[in-house]
């Protein structure tokens, strides 16, 4: 099976706007390999060489004071793009994020973020054709998809990617094949055939006689009220 590495991708800023001048003060990426956390990450804090504004420090609690020890972005910018080279990268509203990568990017020479990596995926997007109509925000999404965020207090850029894998990895599970058992080692065999052998690290559980007749009387009433085969016993019929 083929590896596929992804990486979440989160930024604290001075401000709202990077056209007006505004900077990165904190970067962080969290790795998924084959739809797993790998454990590496990547977190740096950065001098933005500016003040930082009244309301984005309320939000992330970083001053110019307590950055100005920090590397700039010049320092570390390679380092980023070779975390995030050959991944597709998961961002929460990208068109912000890479606003801000593109514009430090730029200062110092250097492409596009997006020609650094394998593509962006943009969550929130992802979330909004999922959940239309309704609020799609980081904490929004952890309160739907039951994963605990009483520890942010305040935003941070490795935090909130690290928030926003578990959250990807719950809004994406449904797209996993449900014909995949998983392997020992943790990994993903293929669909099985019929003669198939079981694998032995498996315990098989077959249905009772009375589950059997239990699911025989919930497809008769399926195809009841559809009046029309139900769509479990077509594909029992098959195999």
């Amino acid at each position: 099976m083929s590896t596929v590495r992804q990486v979440v991708l989160d930024t604290e800023t001075t401000g709202l706007y990077a056209n007006d001048g505004h900077r990165i003060v904190e970067i962080g990426c969290v790795e998924i390999v084959n739809r797993r956390l790998s454990g590496r990450t990547l977190h740096q804090y950065l001098n933005p060489e500016r003040d930082v504004e009244a309301r984005a420090q309320e939000i992330h609690g970083l001053s110019r004071e307590r950055l100005e020890s920090e590397p700039r972005f010049a320092d570390v910018a390679q380092r980023i793009l070779d975390f995030v080279a050959g991944s597709e990268v998961l961002i929460h509203n990208a068109p912000f994020d890479l606003g801000f990568l593109d514009a430090e990017l730029e200062r110092i020479g250097k492409c596009r973020f997006a020609d650094s990596c394998d593509g962006v995926l943009d969550t929130l997007a992802l979330a909004r054709s999922m959940h239309p109509g309704k609020r799609n925000s980081l904490d929004a999404l952890c309160e739907r998809y039951g994963i605990s965020n009483a520890h942010r207090t305040l935003h941070g850029a490795l935090l909130d990617a690290e928030l926003l894998a578990d959250v990807f990895l719950a809004m994406t599970r449904g797209q996993e094949s449900l014909d995949m058992l998983a392997g020992e080692d943790g990994g993903e065999v293929g669909a099985r055939n019929a003669g198939d052998e079981w694998p032995p690290h498996l315990r098989r559980i077959s249905a009772s006689a009375e589950e059997l007749a239990a699911h025989q009387r919930l497809l008769a009433a399926i195809e009841a009220e559809r009046q029309a085969p139900a769509v479990w016993a077509q594909r029992d019929g098959a195999e």
